[in-house]
């Protein structure tokens, strides 16, 4: 019985071996398509204002679902203490009313607390500021604006990190006659799908001020 070697001239046998490994090369070294699910979890809604503070400084690095997988029945004194090692000892953008507000806000959705309990009430009020409001029309400090809102861990000026990088937020932008007021209203309710299949969470709490300078900025990259 003839086999395929024998068949086959000693030049074509050579050339089909060749192309054998030539083509398993090529299919074990295609790279593997591996494609994420898009997120679905979402922080519980509320009135209090650390909801609006959770949706815009701890969405930016974890999903909700890595606060609904901790303890039930926290209470506020636990989840303050959480909050508050998010910003000692993972360097979290919050100053001490953020954590305050953060922590009522958590435990009264995920722990034990109540929205009418004294102490939510008390963390919840605004913190007092040590100098008057600034006047209107004054520069905003967009710098501040970036290290304050961990704008720089998602976003590069010139290159894509977690989100697009800014240069080509603003090439998207410029196109459109009304791209600085597009521009604020998105990074104002946030995003899903624009870049990819990226969530970029909403950032409400900022003023009008603040979200025309940080997209006027932007724009200019």
């Amino acid at each position: 019985m003839k086999t395929l070697k024998n068949i086959l001239a000693p030049g074509a046998a050579v050339v089909l071996v060749a192309t054998t490994l030539i083509l398993g090369t090529s299919a074990a070294a295609a790279p593997a398509q591996i494609k994420l699910p898009g997120e679905t979890v979402k922080l519980r809604p509320s009135k209090l204002p650390g909801y609006a503070l959770a949706m815009q400084k701890c969405a930016s690095c974890h999903s909700a679902d890595y606060i609904a997988y901790q303890a039930p029945n926290l209470t506020l004194a636990q989840w303050t203490g959480e909050v508050q090692k998010m910003k000692g000892s993972y360097g979290a953008p919050l100053d001490d009313g953020d954590v305050k507000q953060i922590g009522a806000y958590l435990a009264v959705a995920y722990g034990s607390a109540k929205a009418d309990d004294p102490a939510v009430i008390a963390a919840s009020a605004p913190a007092p500021t040590a100098s008057p409001p600034a006047a209107q029309g004054a520069k905003v400090d967009v710098k501040n604006l970036l290290a304050s809102n961990a704008c720089l861990s998602c976003h590069g000026l010139q290159q894509q990190i977690v989100g697009p990088g800014f240069n080509d937020v603003a090439k998207k932008y410029k196109a459109s006659a009304n791209g600085q007021s597009m521009l604020e209203n998105s990074i104002r309710t946030g995003s899903t799908g624009k870049w990819g299949s990226g969530t970029m969470p909403p950032f409400a709490a900022l003023k009008p001020e603040e979200l025309k300078a940080l997209s006027a900025f932007v724009l200019e990259q």
